[in-house]
């Protein structure tokens, strides 16, 4: 199954210009509020409809500006999931999960029993969404949307109104709850994390438009500019000059760099994560920086320093409970080192 996208829309002074193409089974679409995410998915579910452009899914379109074709949500096979899962609160269980289901008394009853042992249910059938917790809720909501049979289901922001210590399991029960399901899912989220359990292939947003695509791993691992590592969660970079195909000075550090892989020729900066950064006691060895402490946070379950460069932003380095160890009754590294396959080589 593949889904192309390729719409224009303008609301306001907003204006959204995306496009894509993929076959890839969990999608991600990562950026902050207001960069056109939720948009993308209404338009693909006909909730939203473009001022130009083209939807398909293989090759059943659903909408095509220039065709006069715009089916209505109903016909699409797209099912919606809403960031408060919008079930109907006068009710139940089963009701909600047969709402909307265009068969017979015998076959919705039997299509809503199966959704009620697959997705745990059993016991709730009565209950109203006010008398069910957060997940609980997740799940009938995601048990409507099946019990539909769509091509490709669209979470929007799923997780957002739920509180913390709910997230992360709830996030791996959906998961495991899509895993025989053979349609393809698009999340679209603000947070890096859920985005990287999630999906296969990202892609991520600013201002209404696509600022890189790529598969998920990758796009972490190696973000090619400034702004997509930002995005990704990157927290410290310095600009750079590339003296030679090995060597780097990074110009906001006082640190040069020098590499066993060859540096592209339009590299004028680096990233590198917080978590990243293995501390160096006596003399300094290649790839250091001098630790020189501005600060210290001590959170629960981590630990944060802050360094002063020669210029720009402090440098951030985190280190994990486990990490801690490492550091009981030592005095501060005299250096930080920059491993080298956690340098990311960027554009501005």
């Amino acid at each position: 199954m593949s889904i192309s996208v390729d719409i224009n829309k303008r609301l306001g002074d907003f204006s959204l210009e995306i496009a894509f193409e993929t076959d890839a089974k969990r999608i991600g679409i990562l950026g902050p509020s207001g960069c056109g995410k939720s948009m993308t998915l209404k338009s693909i579910a006909g909730i939203e409809k473009p001022d130009s452009g083209h939807i398909s899914i293989d090759e059943r379109i659903l909408f095509d500006q220039a065709q006069k074709i715009n089916l209505k949500p109903q016909k699409r096979r797209v099912g919606y999931m809403f960031q408060n899962y919008a079930l109907f609160p006068t009710m139940t269980v089963v009701q909600n999960i047969g709402a909307g289901l265009g068969l017979s008394d015998e076959d919705r009853g039997t299509r809503v029993a199966d959704m009620i042992r697959r997705f745990r249910l059993q016991g709730l059938e009565k209950h109203l969404p006010g008398q069910l917790s957060g997940g609980q809720q997740q799940r009938v909501a995601l048990a409507r949307i099946m019990a539909y049979r769509p091509d490709i289901i669209l979470l929007d922001e799923p997780f957002s109104a739920l509180d913390e210590h709910l997230k992360e399991r709830l996030q791996h029960e959906m998961i495991s709850m899509l895993e025989d399901y053979e349609g393809q899912v698009i999340l679209v989220s603000h947070s890096r994390d859920e985005i990287y359990r999630f999906s296969d292939e990202l892609l991520i947003m600013e201002n209404g438009h696509v600022m890189a695509r790529g598969q998920t791993e990758q796009l972490f691992d190696d973000p090619g500019t400034v702004p997509v590592a930002r995005m990704t969660g990157c927290k410290n970079f310095s600009d750079a000059e590339r003296l030679d195909a090995y060597h780097l000075r990074l110009k906001d550090w006082g640190v040069m760099l020098e590499l066993d892989r060859e540096i592209p020729e339009d590299v004028n900066a680096i990233g590198y994560r917080a978590h990243s950064f293995e501390p160096v006691w006596g003399e300094r060895q290649k790839n250091c920086l001098p630790f020189n402490l501005s600060g210290v946070d001590e959170l629960p379950f981590e630990r944060r320093y802050y360094l002063t460069p020669e210029r720009g932003e402090l440098i951030c380095w985190f280190i994990q409970d486990n990490e801690r160890v490492q550091m009981e009754g030592k005095p501060n590294p005299d250096y930080l080192k920059l491993r080298e396959e956690s340098i990311m080589l960027l554009r501005k």
